[in-house]
């Protein structure tokens, strides 16, 4: 495979993807920014939001995942249908109701001051380490196959990615976002498609006997009817559906470009459009998986889960085009997820920590200090990434990653007490509240799951024993965060009055 090449294809994608900010960004001011000025079409929303909720992880990742998992994931996805409907009739009628720019505003509307700059900096916290974290293991995969041949450093290749994503999203923001991520949903999708069909040639077969032939290696199951298991269908139902309330419902990046539909009504057709048109795409990724083993198996290919679609792809077996293809559809994963997570983070630090939506600048001096947040934060990615790669550690980088989510269940609290009760909160003990289920849920993952006991302190430490009879050998699965959301509502019911009046104004 012409590592050259492919880079060249990158390079042109690229300039169509400025060629779409240009054009958008033209006369963009900070309403724009923010909010798309309140008039963006939600069908285009709904497409492109397919991207950024699954970003180039998910790419790679959910189709390793079938040989260990079957086609648990939908079980998952199912969930998310569930959460998405909360989303629709609950929060977006909430947020369009308040008229908010950064969802996190609610709250301070509910409990004061410091609940909203809690929420927005659990927000910001994840979403740095979650965005960075993904962003890492996408280049990685770039640096491995293409770039390393190339003799390019890591360090330049990241630099370069960030600057990509910073010059199309430096002006426009959301209203950028909202057609620079149709685009790359588009070419995630097509290059998606093209692999299933060139693997599928390869194999001498058809979809009807690919999908027969996953049924007997076992790929093909739905529903984990173990009780014990992480993925039994009752706790990735439950958890899917608050995993895409608290992710996506709760989330500034998502509902940044939700809120940027101008009716209420359309808004709640883009969520529903997306939450359909996912179960039908995550399909597509693990019925890959399947086709993937399924070739793995039959050319005697040993590889590890998340590079078993990278280094099939850019196999010399299939020529420069579907290597082409791969790589374009993993970089149109990629930037969605990144490029929506730079622009929410300088939205929600603008408003919710500068109130810059308060501030009596000018229009021209509000521009200026947006640009240094947005700038400040391409800076901040960039430094996480190169720590992840000096980390170059797997087995935290995943801790890491359950961390960033683990980060969304005070939120979920918060948001949850703040909609289902009147009462109100001592300021002065929020965190206090919000930090002791962050901790506590982060300690319960880590000490339930095999992984560690086997990798890290448990063997060490001789822990195993321990929480084996603690957990009787059940595993915490995606139901960890209505545990986290509910232990958040209860520390905060004790630090509350049953008063409507705020305790902070």
């Amino acid at each position: 495979m012409n590592p050259t090449i492919l880079l060249m294809f990158v390079i042109v994608y690229f300039a169509v993807l400025l060629g779409v900010a240009w054009y958008t960004s033209r006369k963009s001011n900070n309403d724009s920014f923010f909010i798309g000025n309140r008039n963006s079409n939600w069908m285009l929303v709904a497409f492109g939001m397919i991207g950024t909720s699954l970003s180039g992880v998910t790419f790679v990742s959910v189709p390793g995942g079938v040989s260990s998992g079957s086609f648990y994931y939908l079980q998952l996805v199912i969930g998310y249908l569930l959460g998405y409907l909360v989303i629709a009739f609950v929060l977006l009628p909430l947020y369009y109701k308040l008229n908010l720019t950064s969802i996190y505003t609610y709250l301070e509307k509910r409990f004061g001051n410091t609940a909203h700059k809690a929420g927005a900096s659990f927000f910001i916290l994840s979403r740095i380490v979650g965005a960075t974290a993904r962003l890492y293991l996408v280049i990685n995969i770039l640096q491995i196959f293409i770039l390393d041949k190339m003799q390019v450093p890591f360090f330049a290749t990241a630099l370069v990615i960030l600057l990509m994503i910073l010059l199309y999203t430096f002006e426009g923001g959301v209203k950028t976002i909202i057609y620079t991520d149709t685009l790359q949903t588009t070419g995630m999708l097509v290059g998606l498609i093209a692999c299933i069909i060139v693997i599928i040639k390869a194999l001498n077969i058809d979809f009807a006997t690919a999908l027969s032939q996953m049924n007997v290696k076992g790929y093909t199951k739905i529903f984990n009817t173990d009780v014990k298991s992480s993925s039994y269908f009752l706790k990735h139902i439950f958890g899917g559906m608050f995993i895409a309330i608290a992710m996506t419902g709760l989330d500034q990046e998502m509902m940044q470009k939700n809120i940027s539909v101008k009716t209420l009504k359309d808004s709640q057709r883009n969520v529903l459009s997306l939450a359909t048109i996912l179960i039908f795409v995550n399909f597509l990724f693990l019925f890959l998986g399947g086709v993937l083993y399924l070739y793995a198996n039959s050319k005697g290919l040993t590889v590890a889960p998340d590079d078993l679609f990278p280094t099939i792809a850019l196999n010399e077996t299939f020529g420069t085009s579907i290597g082409i293809v791969f790589i374009i559809a993993l970089i149109s994963a990629l930037f969605p997820s990144v490029d929506g997570a730079i622009t929410s983070l300088t939205s929600s630090y603008c408003i919710d920590i500068l109130a810059m939506n308060k501030s009596s600048l000018s229009e021209a001096e509000k521009k200026k200090k947006r640009l240094k947040v947005h700038l400040s934060f391409a800076a901040i990615f960039f430094v996480m990434v190169l720590l992840f790669k000096a980390i170059n550690d797997k087995l935290i980088i995943e801790l890491i990653f359950k961390f960033a989510s683990i980060t969304y269940g005070p939120l979920l609290g918060l948001f949850a007490f703040g909609i289902l009760t009147k009462r109100s909160l001592n300021a002065k003990l929020i965190w206090a509240a919000c930090l002791i289920s962050l901790m506590f849920c982060l300690g319960i993952d880590v000490f339930s799951n095999p992984i560690w006991y086997e990798k890290r302190l448990h063997t060490t430490l001789g822990l195993s024993t321990i929480s084996e009879r603690i957990f009787n050998g059940y595993k915490i699965g995606n139901e960890l965060i209505i545990l986290n959301g509910l232990i958040t509502f209860f520390a905060l019911w004790l630090i509350s009055k049953p008063k409507e009046e705020l305790i902070e104004k």
